[in-house]
C-alpha cells in the first residue's frame, strides 16, 4: 500500500505548537496550495490542514512563519469522530513527516515586503564573515 503526499504552498498563519498530556509536541498549520488549473481569471486554492509531531513540530514552530513558501512530505490520515449533535463525521489531515524551506530568504523578502523574518535566525548566514583576500587564502 502507498500513502504519500508531497505539497508546496504558503502558510496561512504561524504554526500553532501544543503539547499532549504526555508532553509530546504537536504543531498544526494550514497550507494554501494552488491547483494547476484556473477557474476564470483566478487559480483555485485549496486550504489543507497539516499536523506535525515531536521534533518536526518543534522545528516547524520555531522556524516557519505566516506567508512562507514550504514543501511538506507526509501522508493522509482520516479521523472519525462524533460531533456535538451526535452525527458521525470524518476529517482528513496531512500528517507531515518532513517540512522544508521552499524559497530562499532573499526571495521571501523580494516577494513580500511585509514578511516577518523574526522567527528565522539560522538561515541568514550572519555568522560568517566575507573573505576578500584575492589570491591569498587564509589556510
Amino acid at each position: 500500500m502507498l500513502n504519500k503526499v508531497v505539497l508546496m504552498g504558503r502558510l496561512t498563519d504561524n504554526p500553532e505548537l501544543r503539547h499532549t498530556s504526555n508532553d509530546v509536541a504537536l504543531a498544526t498549520f494550514t497550507l494554501a496550495v494552488e491547483r494547476n488549473f484556473r477557474s476564470g481569471d483566478e487559480r483555485v486554492t485549496d486550504f489543507l490542514d497539516i499536523v506535525c509531531w515531536r521534533n518536526t513540530a518543534e522545528y516547524v514552530s520555531k522556524y516557519f512563519v505566516k506567508g512562507q513558501l514550504v514543501a511538506v512530505e507526509g501522508s493522509i490520515q482520516v479521523r472519525s469522530y462524533t460531533d456535538k449533535n451526535g452525527n458521525n463525521r470524518r476529517a482528513w489531515d496531512i500528517v507531515a513527516s518532513q517540512v522544508y524551506f521552499a524559497e530562499s530568504r532573499r526571495d521571501r523578502s523580494a516577494n513580500d515586503a511585509d514578511f516577518s523574518n523574526a522567527a528565522i535566525d539560522n538561515t541568514s548566514g550572519d555568522d560568517f564573515t566575507e573573505f576578500d583576500g584575492g589570491d591569498d587564502l587564509p589556510f
